[in-house]
Protein backbone atom coordinates (compact mmCIF):
# COMPACT_ATOMS: atom_id res chain seq x y z
CA UNK A 1 0.00 0.00 0.00
CA UNK A 2 2.76 2.44 1.00
CA UNK A 3 4.69 1.68 -2.20
CA UNK A 4 1.59 2.34 -4.34
CA UNK A 5 1.00 5.65 -2.59
CA UNK A 6 4.63 6.64 -3.18
CA UNK A 7 4.37 5.78 -6.88
CA UNK A 8 1.15 7.77 -7.19
CA UNK A 9 2.76 10.83 -5.58
CA UNK A 10 5.75 10.51 -7.93
CA UNK A 11 3.45 10.24 -10.96
CA UNK A 12 1.41 13.26 -9.91
CA UNK A 13 4.57 15.31 -9.35
CA UNK A 14 5.94 14.37 -12.79
CA UNK A 15 2.66 15.17 -14.56
CA UNK A 16 1.93 18.39 -12.65
CA UNK A 17 1.84 21.19 -15.21
CA UNK A 18 0.48 23.97 -13.04
CA UNK A 19 3.82 25.81 -13.22
CA UNK A 20 4.12 25.45 -16.98
CA UNK A 21 3.89 28.77 -18.80
CA UNK A 22 1.49 29.16 -21.69
CA UNK A 23 2.79 30.55 -24.97
CA UNK A 24 1.14 32.41 -27.84
CA UNK A 25 1.85 29.45 -30.11
CA UNK A 26 -0.16 26.99 -27.98
CA UNK A 27 -3.61 26.04 -29.13
CA UNK A 28 -6.55 26.92 -26.92
CA UNK A 29 -7.12 23.20 -26.32
CA UNK A 30 -3.50 22.62 -25.21
CA UNK A 31 -3.62 25.65 -22.92
CA UNK A 32 -6.84 24.39 -21.32
CA UNK A 33 -5.26 20.99 -20.67
CA UNK A 34 -2.40 22.67 -18.85
CA UNK A 35 -4.48 25.30 -17.03
CA UNK A 36 -8.19 24.44 -17.02
CA UNK A 37 -8.78 27.43 -14.74
CA UNK A 38 -8.33 29.77 -17.74
CA UNK A 39 -11.70 28.74 -19.16
CA UNK A 40 -13.69 31.48 -17.40
CA UNK A 41 -11.13 34.11 -18.48
CA UNK A 42 -11.46 33.09 -22.11
CA UNK A 43 -15.25 32.96 -21.84
CA UNK A 44 -15.36 36.45 -20.33
CA UNK A 45 -13.53 37.73 -23.42
CA UNK A 46 -16.07 36.23 -25.81
CA UNK A 47 -14.06 33.11 -26.62
CA UNK A 48 -16.90 30.66 -26.16
CA UNK A 49 -15.65 27.89 -28.43
CA UNK A 50 -13.46 26.21 -25.82
CA UNK A 51 -14.50 22.65 -26.57
CA UNK A 52 -15.16 22.92 -30.28
CA UNK A 53 -13.01 21.97 -33.25
CA UNK A 54 -11.65 25.50 -33.63
CA UNK A 55 -10.05 25.32 -30.17
CA UNK A 56 -8.06 22.30 -31.34
CA UNK A 57 -6.23 24.29 -34.02
CA UNK A 58 -6.49 27.95 -33.06
CA UNK A 59 -3.56 29.38 -31.10
CA UNK A 60 -3.85 31.82 -28.23
CA UNK A 61 -2.36 34.47 -30.50
CA UNK A 62 -4.90 33.81 -33.27
CA UNK A 63 -7.81 33.83 -30.83
CA UNK A 64 -6.63 37.13 -29.33
CA UNK A 65 -6.35 38.66 -32.79
CA UNK A 66 -9.80 37.48 -33.89
CA UNK A 67 -11.37 38.86 -30.71
CA UNK A 68 -9.49 42.16 -30.79
CA UNK A 69 -7.18 41.61 -27.82
CA UNK A 70 -3.44 42.00 -27.42
CA UNK A 71 -1.97 38.49 -27.42
CA UNK A 72 0.73 39.56 -24.96
CA UNK A 73 -1.78 41.04 -22.50
CA UNK A 74 -4.05 37.99 -22.79
CA UNK A 75 -1.13 35.66 -22.27
CA UNK A 76 -0.03 37.56 -19.18
CA UNK A 77 -3.52 37.26 -17.71
CA UNK A 78 -3.77 33.56 -18.54
CA UNK A 79 -0.38 32.77 -17.03
CA UNK A 80 -1.37 34.52 -13.78
CA UNK A 81 -4.37 32.19 -13.43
Amino acid sequence: MQKSLGLLKLYLKETDMTDKKLTKEMTIAAALKIKPQIGPILMSKGMHCLGCVIAQGETIEQAADVHGFSADELLEELNKA
